[in-house]
């Protein structure tokens, strides 16, 4: 049975790479905003956007930051990391730098997106596990995500139940 899982990502220059890595078999995405969806949602301002992401979060296991070269720090991905501990959820990370975006390109590594969360002394990224998916071409990273995918969700929820 596929996991139900929240996508976390930076939209506007990982779309393409998130939509890649959300038609996996082994998961069941929450549905991504389309582009007049989204305007609607951000003319309602912050409380708008913060109920948004709650509804998304809904039914969902875990969360799955895809991080992009300009992941970590954004405000709403700060969010959704802080809401999906705090609902005990599993959270991971997996760089995606190296798939491959609408027009065939890669981008740089980005950073640890939990560094600066604490869980009392401890940072949170010593616990959240990041993958960087091996391969020498973006197919060959996509298949590591296809082929761990399922393994990664499944140690998080575990990794979760135990803070």
């Amino acid at each position: 049975m596929a996991r139900k899982c929240f996508f976390s990502f930076h939209y506007q220059p990982d779309n393409w790479r998130a939509s890649t890595i959300r038609s996996i078999g082994a998961i069941e995405g929450n549905q991504p905003a389309l582009d007049n969806d989204w305007e609607k949602v951000t003319k309602g301002g912050d409380a708008q956007i913060q109920k948004w992401i709650e509804s998304q979060m809904e039914g969902r296991t875990c969360a799955i930051v895809l991080i992009g070269s300009n992941t970590a720090k954004r405000k709403w991905i700060d969010y959704e990391i802080k809401k999906a501990w705090d609902n005990k959820m599993g959270v991971l990370g997996i760089h995606i730098h190296g798939v491959k975006d609408s027009s065939g390109n890669t981008s740089i590594k980005g950073a640890d997106p939990f560094a600066h969360f604490k869980l009392g002394e401890k940072p949170l990224s010593s616990i959240i596990q990041i993958y960087d998916p091996t391969g020498f071409d973006s197919k060959a990273k996509y298949n590591t995500i296809a082929e761990n995918i399922d393994s990664w969700i499944e140690r998080a929820i575990e990794t979760r139940k135990k803070h």
